[in-house]
């Protein structure tokens, strides 16, 4: 079975099928159903929708509350070092996994390719980590925006707000999936709007454009200084560490941005669109991220107070509080407006991702099949039902002291993305090497990533010195705590329990290198080229943000 020009499955014809390898040499690997669910899944996500959501997923709380928190631990220089260290590593991440889902563009990507370039029982694992931090973010982030609500009124109880969110999350689901690509084609454009704004501001303040302020220019990099003194420790230890923590920050700050390579089945071109946002990631993340990053670090000191306040609103963010200083009474509003509708967007699409992951495992034979249902939209209905009730979990906010643990399980996601990572860059790892063993040039993909393998070496390598070092704080000074420690490090066990659970019920074997089925889906991509794309005519040609 093949996959036609519109997308839709069909039978290959005889002289094709004769230029295809019989199937991989895998169990669970479905010749006869390897793409078909393109026809089931609808191809509605555009390239223009694919470049804004992308970039989408580098913009969020994490640049607008959380950012703050990176300034106060690591200082000017520390802060926008991490973001940049972090930013290149992502870079490697996301370029890996753009190479091997350009080549096996299916739905659920990394857990797919997870059982087809290492184990099934590792397509397991992955799977269902993915879909327990989805289970644990959407609730999250639901409960994220209604405090952000509360930020204009509190008269209206939370409960309104998280119902009313999550109705409209599992409605934008449940229909065309080009309507949650409009949607968040228009969230991304506020967001850069807003940063753009906010870049402009921090510029003119910091120029000594304020009536009443005088310049500001590098000051605050002399005092309170480049770095600080984390922990109250004395010297370079205090310094480093202070360094050290902006990763965490940093990494949490870029978490989802693989968002775009979940959805492989329902976007149009995906083995031209999905390398071009891969290739584009890390110009955005200099331009939106780190540019951010250095216009705070010079218009708030690092030894601000309020850099570590825990609101949950605009009132927290670094942007917010040089502009209440300059006396722009209308930033906090607009802050807090954008940061809401990033909330919402990271809800609908961790339910998009997860859902799709589901749809995934299922089609795998790792979920029941009855996740494989789709409505007359072309949507999992049942995958994006099963997340809908964990929606419910955002009610706990209505009880005192939920906050809390809604930041324990904010801190859960943060480890479990790394492990996604590092996963990502070990599967890419084995490919690669397993094209050598073959005599496959890269060259022959639909596409071929750069700086290969040392990107996904290095990031592999740092990612993991990351995971195991993100609770280092517990161990310090006799600062024990429990939850901290247990947020930091669970993931690592739950990971390894799928692992060896699944491996020891289904005897599972490790895909050698020989037996991957590269050259397999080689042909297939071979046999089914994508059209060419169009050149860009007009005003378009000058379009930087989604051409």
């Amino acid at each position: 079975m093949s996959v036609g020009k519109h997308g839709q499955a069909e039978s290959l014809p005889s002289e094709k099928a004769s230029s295809l390898e019989s199937g991989p040499p895998l169990d669970h690997v479905l010749e006869e159903e390897v793409f078909v669910e393109e026809k089931d899944l609808r191809r509605g996500l555009e390239q223009r929708h694919i470049q804004m959501i992308a970039l989408a997923g580098t913009i969020g709380t994490g640049l607008f509350l959380g950012s703050g928190r990176a300034l106060a631990a690591g200082g000017p220089v520390g802060a926008c070092l991490g973001f940049l260290f972090t930013g290149l590593l992502i870079s490697g991440v996301v370029l890996s996994l753009a190479e091997l889902t350009a080549l096996v563009p299916l739905s659920g990507s990394i857990i797919r390719q997870s059982g087809y370039f290492f184990d099934p029982a590792l397509s397991f694992a992955v799977g269902w980590n993915y879909v327990y931090v989805a289970c644990v973010s959407i609730p999250a982030e639901v409960t994220a925006a209604a405090v952000l609500i509360e930020f204009w009124t509190t008269s209206v109880s939370a409960g309104v707000w998280i119902t009313v969110l999550g109705l409209l999350i599992i409605s934008t689901n449940v229909f065309f999936i080009r309507f949650y690509g409009e949607l968040e084609f228009g969230f991304a454009i506020l967001k850069i709007l807003l940063v753009l704004g906010l870049i402009i501001m921090g510029l003119v303040i910091d120029l000594g454009g304020v009536p009443g302020q005088h310049r500001l220019g590098f000051q605050y990099w002399r005092n309170p200084g480049p770095f600080t003194q984390f922990l109250g420790l004395d010297g370079s230890l205090g310094r480093f560490l202070g360094f050290w923590t902006t990763f965490s920050s940093a990494a949490y700050a870029y978490s989802g941005i693989e968002i775009t390579s979940v959805a492989a089945t329902e976007t149009q071109n995906p083995r031209r669109n999905l390398p071009k946002a891969a290739k584009r990631i890390f110009i955005r993340i200099l331009l939106f991220y780190i540019l951010s990053i250095f216009i705070i670090s010079l218009i708030v000191p690092s030894d601000n107070p309020n850099l570590l306040t825990n609101t949950g609103t605009a009132a927290q963010s670094p942007f917010v509080i040089v502009a209440t200083v300059a006396g722009i009474k209308v930033v906090p509003h607009i802050v807090n407006a954008v940061v809401l509708t990033s909330a919402w967007s990271s809800a609908n699409s961790t339910m998009l991702a997860g859902s799709r992951v589901l749809y995934g495992l299922a089609r795998e034979g790792h979920a029941p099949k009855f996740f494989l249902r789709v409505n007359r939209f072309g949507i999992p209905y049942f995958c994006v039902a099963l997340f809908s009730l964990f929606i419910a979990l955002a009610y706990m906010a209505l009880k005192s002291g939920a906050a809390i643990v809604f930041g324990w399980l904010q801190s859960l996601v943060a480890a479990a993305v790394l492990v996604q990572w590092m996963i990502i860059c070990f599967v890419y790892l084995r490919f690669y090497y397993a094209c050598k063993k073959q005599g496959i040039d890269r060259s022959e993909l639909p596409w071929k990533g750069p700086l290969q393998p040392y990107l996904a070496w290095t990031t592999l390598l740092m990612f993991g010195l990351l995971l195991l070092t993100g609770g280092y704080i517990v161990f310090i000074h006799g600062d024990w705590n429990t939850e901290s420690f247990f947020t930091s490090y669970f993931d690592i066990p739950l990971i390894i329990l799928f692992y060896v659970a699944y491996k020891l019920i289904r005897r599972t074997k490790i895909v050698s290198l020989e037996d991957m089925p590269i050259q397999y889906y080689l042909n297939i991509a071979k046999e089914n080229p994508e059209p060419p794309e169009k050149p860009a005519r007009g005003w378009r040609r000058l379009n930087i943000l989604w051409s």
